[in-house]
């Protein structure tokens, strides 16, 4: 599973939004200038976004984009899911045919990363977000440790 700039955008571009939609309908033109993305790359994504029923586009002068639900009530993995960007690590798409029509061996393993990755991100909503209230997982230093650690030598990772 990799989240490619499509759900990067569309969670940067749902940000700006929430913190601006207090003034009134958001332009994606406003969007597109102040986080440097393509503005017909974000009618694409807004497209989705509003069949998806996370934002509501207002016409006319003065119109734009707000949100279609509260703040709290929209979390990253409705966004990301909204956009089409895929959180599935399995190589069979969680169809249970990845080899030669059986389970792989791997197979729940990477299922239980999905639920995972989908729990977390469905855990954090677009206010939390806002608000700055993601903070680092102090358990982030394990996987620097272990990166690190991939470099090493095999007789200095005994001494660690």
């Amino acid at each position: 599973m990799r989240l490619t700039t499509k759900g990067r955008f569309a969670v940067t571009a749902m940000i700006d939004l929430a913190a601006r939609q207090g003034d009134g309908p958001v332009t994606l033109a406003g969007i597109a200038e102040r986080q440097s993305i393509s503005l017909s790359y974000l009618e694409q994504l807004f497209g989705k976004l509003r069949r998806h029923k996370l934002v509501n586009s207002v016409r006319g002068p003065g119109g734009g984009y707000r949100l279609a639900r509260a703040m709290d009530e929209i979390t990253v993995a409705d966004i990301i899911i909204a956009v089409d960007e895929p959180m599935d690590a399995t190589q069979c798409g969680g169809k249970e045919n990845c080899h030669d029509d059986h389970v792989c061996m791997t197979h729940h393993l990477w299922s239980n990363l999905n639920q995972r990755i989908y729990a977390y991100l469905d855990s954090v909503s677009l206010e939390a977000l806002g608000k700055h209230q993601v903070r680092p997982d102090p358990d982030m230093t394990v996987l620097k440790s272990v990166r690190r650690r991939s470099r090493m030598p095999v007789h200095e990772i005994a001494a660690v």
